[in-house]
């Protein structure tokens, strides 16, 4: 059992209480402005009582040294130095555009102490707030007690879970082989999981309020540095299970150099067990491909009939969830609400780094990619999946 010190114990007890409260009150108080996006000098006193109580709990645990045993209580300490320097990367008192190393020594070497002890980048991660977030007595660990917020992680996390389900199911299928009669299940337990992806992310565009997502939630992503080194933000896709069913279905593949550098670049904001499922994934010859290589000789198979029936509409669902994502909730979260800011808020915009319309094309090729769609540019399996659609009887 990992060793939890007295002094992780206080920190984790800070991030749950008063450092909710600063952040909290600090965006209210920004929110009331004519310019939301306007952060620099608002709230200095709120903003100095958030620096300098989380600096005497980082000074404490750089002292401990070691501050656990186990994974366990190094990956909730570095969740919560983490999220510590995002909260003042938020509140404007570091910005990496300014600065060429953190102006915070100390929550700089603990998080990299940390980070390399667990084999994860040295910042607060997508599943420290989503599959790994601990609730007490109810209460999930978030920056703010917004309710935008709170809705946010939560559906976030409905849909990573279900990602993750529909590709467990689909990693089952493979040492039962494509062609198995009980592969019915699986394929059936995947689309399932892709139909609560797409109702969760629904969820979010009904419900989600977009201006407090834009100005109150997403500005605790942005990128900061640890020491020299600037890290981008947490984001959404920084789990195997997405990646795994775009490798299992075939939709996209390993040996394309714009997917494999996509792949690499977030490893290290994966779990480790997530990066190893993510490169055993990396290993297997796709469904896709399987079917392909049969549908020559079993064409009229029952069996295969029904597998390839129940793998296209699989493929289709995946596809939805993709164009949701990026036509509904990219469109409306982000690219419309930036359009009205000015130069110097939009240039620090994005969570991921890139200056928006580089990201949007980035998300762009993404969604083509899982769509299957017809683009001469890209190597989408469009023409493959047009081959499989060919030989099913009506």
């Amino acid at each position: 059992m990992a060793i939890v010190s007295t002094r992780v114990q206080a920190f984790e007890q800070w991030i749950r209480t008063s450092f909710v409260e600063i952040n909290t009150d600090l965006e209210n108080l920004y929110f009331t402005q004519s310019d939301r996006a306007h952060v620099l000098g608002v709230g200095m006193d709120l903003k100095e009582r958030l620096l300098e109580e989380g600096h005497r709990f980082i000074v404490d645990l750089l002292a401990e040294g070691n501050t656990g045993d186990g994974f366990e209580s190094g990956f909730s300490v570095l969740g919560n130095v983490g999220m510590y320097l995002a909260a003042l990367r938020r509140h404007e008192l570091t910005n990496p555009i300014r600065e060429e190393r953190s102006p915070f020594p100390e929550a700089s070497s603990l998080a990299l102490h940390v980070g390399a002890s667990i084999g994860m980048a040295p910042r607060f991660a997508t599943a420290h707030l989503t599959t790994h977030n601990l609730s007490v007595a109810g209460l999930r660990k978030s920056f703010t007690s917004l309710a935008d917020e709170f809705l946010f992680i939560d559906q976030n996390t409905r849909g990573i879970l279900s990602f993750q389900r529909a590709a467990d199911a689909l990693t089952r299928i493979i040492p039962l082989g494509v062609s198995s009669p009980v592969a019915d299940i699986l394929f059936e337990d995947a689309r399932r999981a892709l139909e609560s992806v797409i109702r969760f992310n629904q969820s979010l565009f009904d419900d989600l309020n977009v201006e407090r997502f834009f100005y109150s939630v997403r500005p605790y992503y942005k990128p900061y540095r640890v020491g020299r080194q600037e890290y981008r933000g947490a984001n959404a896709g920084d789990f195997a299970g997405i990646n795994e069913i775009d490798l299992l279905l075939g939709l996209c593949r390993a040996n394309d150099p714009y997917y494999a550098q996509l792949l690499v670049d977030k490893m290290p904001f994966m779990l480790p067990a997530d990066q190893a499922r993510l490169r055993d994934a990396m290993t297997h010859t796709s469904l896709l491909d399987e079917l392909l290589f049969l549908v020559e000789e079993h064409r009229e198979a029952s069996w295969f009939q029904s597998n390839v029936r129940s793998f296209l509409e699989v493929c289709d669902l995946f596809a939805q969830a993709a164009s949701q994502h990026h036509d509904k909730l990219v469109a409306r979260f982000i690219e419309e609400p930036a359009a009205v800011l000015n130069g110097q808020h939009l240039a620090a915009i994005t969570a991921s780094g890139p200056p928006l319309p580089v990201l949007l094309r980035s998300l762009e090729i993404l969604r083509d990619l899982r769509q299957s769609a017809d683009r001469p540019d890209l190597p989408t399996r469009h023409a493959d999946l047009a081959r499989l659609k060919e030989v099913l009887r009506a």
